[in-house]
């Protein structure tokens, strides 16, 4: 009877062991949460591979600071989990991504890239059916243009873009040199991209509605074997401002060179990253670049210095392209939704991106963290660039500038 008793109760002590054991497994588990899964569509193999891995350079940046931050603390912590998806180099490799992207990654909740306007309008036709919230950099006003539910832009549209760049540029100048410019030059070749441009300056309106005389107006079919005859226009006319349209870097080599030995001082500006890619260097000296300027949708500026010493330190890049620096900010625009919606369910990410209101962001030019009823980020704006010692630097708007711009005075 005796042996019976102690046999009882060690056998009650035994299963009050196991259940505290039970209890602790049990908090383990709840204090160590499932990660949630964010993705990134973006091209890292063929053409466009070099921005796809830059773009990847700016999440996994973003996403090692939110979770060494404490992760999504609206769900007990989870750390974010970074899915890559290689959009490839067209837009029918990137539908075809898009689809792999949301058949194999059910738990996936919200996802960032694209890269091209084409493959960001390709790769949403199919997040938009699966109903995973995407958010991108790509400039196109069709992108949010065509009712989709699921979509944010983070950056000004193209067609915005035109609006917000020449008298981002205006005013630029009158604080850099103390004068409005009021003559213009515009030099082109006739690819779609740069074409679209010059139409929105000219055909828009803008132009006009900025008092600006345009006294050269030269359109070039590229490669240029000779730039002589179109410095010398620019040179002749000494406008105030030289619109700067190549989009093929020997061109930009050779009209720079040419304007260098013709000596002609003249404000350049362009438009988009193409000129101040860091391979641009091994074309085009530092001494030819310096003081030319362009207008991009972002570009790592002041207040981010920490965070472009780390793309040096840990990726061997000498600056930080807008590619990084808006992925980057997506992330934390992600953890924002997350932390709103406190599960990682599609709807419920969407419905909190629709309903953010986060007041001004360090990673964005212009405006704040919330959306219109199209998707597209309020008060956003642009960024002016320019070449200063062998670097792009932010110079405009000038909250977020890191130097000051130089503006050339002499003809």
């Amino acid at each position: 009877m005796e042996f019976q008793k102690h046999f009882n109760r060690r056998a009650t002590v035994q299963a009050a062991i196991a259940g505290l054991g039970l209890l602790a497994a049990g908090g383990a588990m709840a204090a160590d949460p499932a990660p949630v899964q964010v993705g990134l569509i973006a091209p890292t193999s063929g053409l466009y591979a070099r921005f796809g891995q830059v773009m990847k350079m700016g999440a996994e940046l973003a996403v090692e600071d939110i979770n060494k931050q404490g992760g999504i603390k609206s769900m007990g912590g989870a750390k974010l989990k970074l899915v890559v998806i290689d959009s490839g180099d067209s837009t029918e490799k990137a539908k075809s991504a898009a689809q792999r992207m949301v058949s194999e990654y059910p738990d996936l909740s919200v996802a960032t890239g694209a890269y091209l306007s084409s493959f960001t309008l390709a790769v949403t036709e199919v997040t938009e059916r699966a109903k995973l919230p995407m958010l991108t950099l790509s400039y196109s006003d069709q992108i949010t243009g065509r009712g989709f539910k699921y979509i944010f832009q983070t950056s000004a549209t193209a067609g915005r873009q035109a609006d917000i760049a020449l008298p981002s540029i205006l005013d630029l100048a009158e604080k850099a040199s103390g004068k409005r410019p009021q003559t213009v030059a515009i030099l082109t070749d006739n690819t779609a991209a740069s074409l679209s441009t010059v139409k929105a300056l000219k055909e828009g309106g803008l132009l006009e509605k900025y008092k600006l005389k345009l006294v050269v107006d030269q359109t070039f079919t590229p490669p240029l074997s000779d730039a002589s005859s179109l410095v010398q226009q620019v040179r002749s006319r000494k406008p105030d401002l030289l619109f700067f349209l190549p989009t093929v870097i020997s061109d930009s080599k050779l009209l720079l060179e040419k304007m260098n030995e013709m000596n002609v001082k003249v404000p350049t500006i362009g438009f988009g990253i193409a000129i101040a890619e860091p391979d641009v260097l091994s074309t085009i000296s530092p001494q030819l670049l310096n003081g030319v300027m362009s207008a991009v949708g972002n570009w790592g500026a002041k207040g981010q210095e920490d965070l472009i010493q780390r793309m040096k330190t840990q990726y061997k890049e000498p600056w930080m392209t807008q590619n990084a620096i808006s992925t980057y900010g997506d992330m934390w625009i992600m953890k924002s939704a997350l932390e709103k919606a406190g599960k990682p369910d599609r709807e419920a990410v969407a419905t909190a991106l629709r309903g953010l209101d986060e007041g001004r962001s360090p990673y964005f030019p212009g405006g704040v963290i919330k959306f219109d009823e199209q998707g597209r980020r309020i008060g956003a704006t642009l960024t002016v660039i320019q070449w200063q010692n062998g670097i792009p630097v932010t110079v405009f708007p000038l909250e977020n500038a890191v130097a000051k711009a130089l503006w050339p005075t002499g003809k």
